[in-house]
């Protein structure tokens, strides 16, 4: 029992969580034998993991091997390690002593690592088995007691203690077997010559070997062995040492002499001249490899040699005289084979999650890399790193066992694909090392909504449009990709407390914006509603944009002739004195056209027959008027035609005839108008009221255009960097034009004192607030069109200006009704 003060307990806590924090370090191991039946439990992974059974399936417990087959897997409900495939060992490990499997444990959330290694126990499932169907041994009759000849070597596919260990000879009187143990390797026999030879007695001699394995109960297998007893040669060859080693390294050219053996034979002549021979055991064959020369014992390379694939050869040499009946002896020769750094470092990569998406967390293993050297030693050492700077990184899992995991955050709609270059180095002198490129793509999810290039959309249509128009295309971009990326539209807004959607229709895949009805300015002359752009990812993300449209005026309205003169099939007729005057008023025709802007700038045109130049129209009073004196060769009757036509285009128009007749007396004079009063020598009270009124206005007016430009030289440069100086033209009919930045008033006066017609027209767009005042009893006609409000301030002085005029030609209008 070990007793820890509180002093204490905050060390034993920091040691507890640092080598907790780093149990990816070490590893697991088990054992299994091989041919287990599947489902065989293995080992508790909950238990070695330090991991609650139930958190194995939500952390997704994942086993990967680099083999083609997945002969072990894990029960997620009991967190044990279980048999999946059929496991031979001689299949996966011929010729290995310790077989091992190794597989990696994977834990997500938070990821973890363990490697885990399964050591194969064999079993004894394979016995003993000779190449050879017989062997053939030639024995001189004269050969001596105790000489021994080499025996057929069996071999064993299992390893350890089931492979073969001893050997058993049939029952006979001439030989004996003497066993030899392998250690690591298996167990060899060789015939032992009891007693001299008969062949007159008995020249052949069968015998049988038994080679049987170490397993429990013992597999064994036989070969039968064929004795030819020979006369002749009593001396036998013999090697100065049973046992040669030598050491030749895996890179040695064709042709390099590794070492000589040397044998001796007493006789002499053809007796004792000696041949060199491999010998063939098994399935080894070591003139496939090595070249002997028959008559020096010479060993020299006869192909390529390979470390990595064989480091040893166990080689059996034997020599035989040339006698009559030959005898022979042998040696056993051990070649060590010496490495090299001849090879490269092999990755393998274990892909576990491509393409990897745009918000995997930082630590998320995207593959497994395995770094191999078959190589020995410091050689077969490596070293593994990652390339360039990169959102990825290596995770150093178990010597060469790596993880590549995500470092940093990752954005598709900057970078959809990594080209990770892996590189491995071995530690051997030169160092030699090998090169991986791993195309990491990166999956869009749905981050970013869709976006309008503009803020705020202006569409302008033009009136009387076809039903149906395709009149704008709303275009919405986002930077994902697929689904993510599939934008549609919709509609959003009223306009004037009505839907939208009973003006315009939108496709809702093109973004097209057709519209639903024909639209006519003089109704309806801007509205706004929103488009909202949706994609189609999982949630949807959506944005909006604001679409102004203004309708665009077309000249589509005819002027409109107003009373007196607009009855419909009523005589129109004036009466003017024969003494009239040049310039007397006759009529005023008053029209007025419901279009606006250009379109509603009227003018006024006589069409009189040839020859009559009696009268004149003002083109833009509509005034008629003598152009001069009567005479008796003019017509007591004059029928005249005016045409109203506007500015638009193209001009429309509209006539009204009026007959004026000539009368002798001014008291038969009858108009529809009010008679133009009579000049009166003598300052009548009339007369100074109107004095009055026009020197108040002028004042007023006066007051008014001083105080606006005082306010306008206080404000800053940036105010009056934002408009340029304002341009009053005069027109040839008299009329003159106010015009400030882009927005452009008409005020147009008559030059006859007596009648006129203050009119205001606003370029023809955008729109502004205008009034048509027709100076003329009480007949006004208003016209309103509407701004849109984007810089208040910056419309206070034109506005203003224009409230002035109107104001003057209101007062101008009461001053000429009360003068009248």
């Amino acid at each position: 029992v070990v007793y820890i003060s509180r002093r204490n307990n905050g060390i034993l806590f920091f040691l507890v969580m640092l080598f907790a924090s780093d149990w990816s370090a070490a590893q697991i191991s088990y054992s299994v034998t091989e041919e287990a039946d599947k489902g065989t439990v293995v080992g508790n992974l909950a238990k070695d993991l330090n991991v609650n059974v139930r958190d194995l399936q939500t952390r997704n417990l994942n086993i990967v091997s680099g083999r083609s087959k997945k002969y072990f897997e894990a029960n997620f409900k009991t967190g044990e390690l279980y048999v999946n495939e059929r496991i031979d060992r001689e299949e996966i490990c011929l010729n290995i002593i310790k077989c091992t499997l190794n597989i990696e444990a994977i834990l997500s959330d938070p990821v973890a690592h363990k490697r885990i290694e399964v050591v194969i126990n064999d079993v004894n499932d394979n016995a003993p088995t000779f190449v050879e169907k017989y062997f053939s041994v030639n024995i001189s009759e004269s050969s001596p007691a105790g000489e021994r000849f080499l025996l057929p070597l069996a071999v064993d596919a299992d390893s350890g203690s089931n492979s073969v260990k001893t050997y058993k000879l049939s029952v006979n009187e001439y030989f004996s077997l003497d066993v030899q143990s392998g250690g690591e390797h298996s167990a060899s026999a060789e015939l032992v010559l009891l007693k001299a030879l008969d062949r007159e007695k008995q020249g052949v001699i069968n015998l049988k070997l038994t080679a049987l394995d170490g397993g429990r109960p013992p597999q064994s297998g036989s070969v039968q062995i064929i004795i030819n007893v020979l006369d002749a040669n009593d001396n036998t060859p013999s090697f100065s040492r049973t046992l040669y080693k030598a050491r030749v390294t895996e890179n040695a050219p064709v042709g390099f002499q590794i070492i000589q053996l040397n044998a001796t034979d007493l006789d002499e002549g053809e007796n004792a001249k000696k041949v060199y021979s491999f010998v063939k055991r098994a399935n080894f064959n070591p003139s496939d490899i090595f070249f002997i020369n028959e008559e020096t014992g010479d060993i020299s390379v006869k192909s390529e040699l390979d470390y990595e694939a064989q480091s040893s050869y166990e080689i059996h040499v034997q020599v035989t005289d040339k006698g009559a009946s030959p005898l022979r002896s042998n040696c056993k020769l051990l070649i060590e084979v010496v490495d090299v750094n001849d090879n490269t470092p092999e990755i393998v990569v274990t892909s576990l999650m491509n393409p990897v998406k745009e918000d995997a967390e930082i630590g998320s293993v995207v593959a497994l890399v395995t770094v191999t050297d078959k190589d020995g030693g410091k050689n077969g050492e490596t070293r593994c790193k990652l390339v360039g700077s990169t959102p990825f990184k290596l995770n150093t899992n178990y010597k060469s066992y790596y993880s590549l995991v995500v470092d940093g955050p990752l954005d598709r709609e900057a970078r959809a694909t990594y080209n990770l270059t892996i590189i491995a180095n071995d530690d051997g002198v030169p160092s030699l090392s090998s090169t991986i490129v791993i195309n990491v793509q990166i999956s869009d999810v749905n981050d970013n909504a869709p976006h309008f290039l503009e803020s705020v959309i202006n569409i302008y249509v033009k009136e009387n449009s076809p039903v149906g128009a395709n009149i704008f295309k709303i275009s919405a971009v986002d930077p994902d990709m697929n689904d993510n990326a599939r934008i549609t539209y919709s509609l959003e807004g009223d306009a004037k407390n009505i839907p939208v959607t009973s003006f315009i229709n939108i496709n809702s895949d093109t973004g097209e914006i057709i519209s639903l009805q024909s639209f006519n300015y003089e109704e309806l002359k801007t509205f706004q509603f929103k488009v909202q752009a949706t994609d189609s990812g999982v949630p949807p993300l959506s944005s909006n944009v604001t679409v102004n449209v203004c309708i665009l005026d077309e000249n589509d309205n005819n002027p409109t002739i107003l009373a007196p003169y607009s009855e419909h099939g009523s005589v129109n007729s004036e009466t003017i004195p024969y003494s009239a005057e040049s310039g007397y008023f006759v009529a005023k025709i008053r029209a007025v056209d419901a279009d606006s802007g250009y379109n509603a700038l009227l003018s006024y045109h006589l069409s009189e027959p040839k020859g009559n130049n009696l009268f004149r129209i003002g083109t833009s009073s509509g005034e008629i008027r003598t152009k001069r004196r009567m005479s008796d060769n003019d017509l007591k009757t004059h029928h005249l035609l005016v045409l109203v036509s506007d500015n638009g285009e193209p001009s429309l128009s509209a006539t009204v005839s009026i007959d004026v007749m000539v009368v002798e007396s001014t008291a038969d004079v009858q108009s529809q108008f009010r008679h133009v009063p009579i000049k009166e020598d003598n300052f009548s009270d009339l007369n100074l009221y109107l004095l009055i009124a026009i020197v108040s206005v002028s004042v007023i007016f006066l007051l008014s255009l001083i105080s606006l430009i005082a306010v306008r030289c206080h404000r800053t440069d940036s105010d009056f960097s934002r408009y340029s100086a304002p341009m009053i033209t005069t027109h040839p009919d008299g009329s003159w034009s106010y015009s400030k930045a882009t927005q452009q008033y008409d005020v147009c006066f008559s030059s006859d004192t007596l009648k006129s017609d203050v009119v205001v027209f606003p370029a023809p767009f955008p729109p502004v607030d205008a009034e048509l005042i027709s100076i003329n009893g009480n007949d006004t006609f208003t016209r309103t069109q509407t701004l849109p409000n984007t810089d208040k301030v910056s419309d206070i002085f034109p506005h203003t200006v224009i409230c002035i005029q109107i104001l003057v030609g209101f007062m101008l209008q009461v001053v000429l009704t009360i003068h009248i």
